[in-house]
């Protein structure tokens, strides 16, 4: 399992199948992916998980928006491992909020996580979701003094 820096395009395949499959592939381009951080996750030279990170640094909140593994790689933890790299590199920007809209669907996993809701369900699409969010403890970078 590889975790790679991908251009928006890259992710539209994944985004498609998983996410929004009854729509055309351009509706899964999101406004902002120009200047997004667009990751995946590779396991055996395939391309199986992608996200992609909306930073507001002013606010030091980061967005995940089109979270999406192929389902033959679904429960396998390759997701886990990427929104734990996700948070480890966001804590080292200095990013203390991190925050999303979770379908339904996937909000248990979300919780195990770590993550809580912060709204009442609500719809896209005919789809339900929650927003949901994590305040991120900010890792120092100075050494311990022991």
């Amino acid at each position: 399992m590889q975790i790679v820096t991908l251009t928006w395009q890259q992710t539209l395949p994944i985004r498609h199948q998983v996410l929004w499959p009854s729509e055309p592939p351009e509706y899964c381009k999101v406004e902002g992916d120009e200047t997004a951080l667009h990751v995946g996750v590779m396991v055996e030279g395939e391309l199986v998980c992608v996200a992609s990170v909306y930073s507001e640094v002013a606010s030091k909140a980061a967005r995940l928006r089109k979270f999406a593994t192929l389902p033959a790689y679904q429960g396998k933890g390759i997701g886990t491992h990427l929104i734990h790299h996700l948070i480890d590199e966001l804590t080292k920007q200095g990013i203390i909020y991190f925050w999303f809209d979770a379908r339904a669907s996937a909000l248990s996993f979300y919780q195990r996580l770590g993550f809580q809701t912060s709204s009442e369900l609500f719809y896209k699409n005919k789809v339900p979701f929650y927003k949901m969010h994590q305040n991120l403890v900010v890792k120092s970078k100075l050494n311990s003094p022991i």
